[in-house]
């Protein structure tokens, strides 16, 4: 297993090298520049849009479901073990470049909700389909069909193998287990491993509550979503605000580690010199945070051409805000708390990190603190693999041409690798999953850079008409 955990870091490596490093946050860079800073012009009027439907829009769901299916797939394990696995590989400084990926995140979030809308069709059935596959081989031409498919396979293997099950379960299960029985003293031995009582009941409640929402499909799915998103978010946010507001004399001190930290300015633990400090600080701010708002993935589309829209303007300002609330918001609270309880200096890993800050940081006995993330940690994690399993639903239709029995055979499987997700070892799991999140940030990349000139032209038309009907 060591030499297996070893492949997969090296292959990690190259996959997350500087290449994919740069060309995200170039394609970022350009839509921001091409839209005019729209992310920070019309941010309210995207959080106006998120709660007000469009009159006469078509489609399956509401934007608001649309946007918190998105969200049930964004806000899981990312914003809070994978921020945590961010701070303790490239210290402190990592924050502040997922927040900077973040900020140009929102332009290709907006540009890829945009296009989403632009480019989708109806199936024979009369469901909505869009994502990066229809706008690359519509947009893009269909000679460019090719990349559409590798877009579609990576994002199967990701739903199944990365970002979709495994990771989400590996962390309900590691915090269930924390909580429960943090010194493993219940186990029961499974195929020469030792397992906890506690990891196997999650493990099973959570495929079972899984299988029967999958099974629904993404009505279902946006239902549970834009009541238990929303709630969970405020919830979670508000523990880390109180540990905030806790240790305000704290703050100045955090936030010059992770200044400092971002640019190589302070020494890191194994002497790092500043450059790589800044490269490590670099490469786990980006690739996690990318990990959890997935701005540039592709895969949030997938779930916006579903919204009730006619206009693809308004439903890219929608999508752009779930990259604001994943990590501008979610994501620099659970930050500031690690860094403040300085719980990433600590030899911990994954969710015992952030447990560690929430015991430390919260003015509650330890034992409430961690149950108070258990349960964050637990339903983020569960409805993200409840909206993943719909995004590579889509890639797998996409590939197959919308065969149901292949999506019937597809949920049962998919729902076998959540049964399984708990059994693998946190640092294969979270290796693994950032593979396949790079391999499918590639052709969409590549995809929206091509398309970027349509998104200019499309941004400047819809604001040119609401003007033009503000002033009639």
């Amino acid at each position: 297993m060591e030499k297996f955990n070893a492949i997969i870091s090296d292959i990690d490596g190259y996959v997350w090298g500087i290449p994919l490093i740069v060309m995200i946050m170039f394609c970022g860079l350009l839509l921001t520049v091409r839209i005019g800073l729209l992310q920070i012009r019309k941010l309210g009027l995207a959080l106006k849009y998120m709660f007000k439907d469009e009159e006469n829009g078509s489609g399956e769901v509401s934007g608001f479901q649309a946007l918190c299916t998105a969200l049930s797939a964004t806000v899981g394990t990312g914003n809070i073990v994978g921020v945590a696995t961010a701070l303790c590989a490239g210290g402190p400084g990592a924050l502040l470049w997922m927040e900077i990926a973040a900020f140009l995140g929102m332009a290709t979030k907006y540009a890829e909700g945009l296009l989403a809308i632009k480019y989708r069709r109806k199936d024979k059935n009369g469901s909505m389909l869009g994502g990066p596959f229809y706008y690359i081989e519509s947009g893009m031409g269909t000679k460019w069909k090719w990349l559409a498919k590798l877009f579609a396979l990576f994002g199967v293997l990701a739903g199944l193998m990365g970002i979709g099950t495994i990771t989400q379960i590996n962390g309900i299960t590691s915090a269930a287990n924390g909580f429960f029985d943090p010194n493993s003293n219940h186990t029961v031995n499974i195929f020469g491993t030792d397992y906890t009582y506690t990891t196997i009941i999650a493990g099973i409640i959570i495929t079972v509550f899984a299988a029967l929402i999958i099974i629904g499909g993404i009505k279902r799915i946006a239902t549970v979503s834009e009541v238990v998103v929303p709630a969970m978010i405020l919830i979670y946010v508000g523990s880390c605000l109180l540990i905030i507001f806790t240790h305000l004399s704290d703050i100045p001190d955090a936030v010059s580690q992770i200044v400092k930290g971002a640019f190589g300015l302070r020494p890191l633990a194994g002497g790092l010199s500043g450059f790589a400090l800044m490269k490590a600080s670099m490469r786990s701010g980006v690739s996690r945070g990318i990990f959890s708002n997935e701005a540039g993935l592709g895969s949030a589309p997938i779930a916006a051409a579903a919204a009730r829209t006619s206009e693809p303007v308004r439903q890219g300002l929608v999508t752009m805000t779930g990259t604001f609330i994943d990590t501008i918001l979610v994501c620099t609270m659970t930050g500031l708390s690690i860094v403040i309880a300085g719980s990433h200096e600590k030899d911990l890993k994954g969710v015992a990190v952030t447990t560690d800050a929430f015991r430390h940081g919260l003015p509650f006995p330890e034992k409430v603190s961690s149950f108070m993330l258990m349960c964050c940690l637990a339903v983020f994690a569960f409805t993200t693999i409840l909206g993943w399993n719909y995004y590579s639903e889509r890639c797998l239709s996409y590939l197959t041409g919308s065969k149901k029995s292949v999506t019937a055979i597809y949920k049962w499987v998919y729902i076998a690798f959540v049964f399984i997700g708990p059994y693998l070892t946190v640092e294969a799991v979270w290796n693994l999953a950032d593979i396949f999140n790079g391999l499918m940030a590639l052709p969409n990349i590549i995809a929206i850079v091509f398309l970027s000139g349509t998104v200019s032209r499309e941004t400047k038309d819809y604001f040119k008409r609401l003007k033009q009907n503000h002033s009639a």
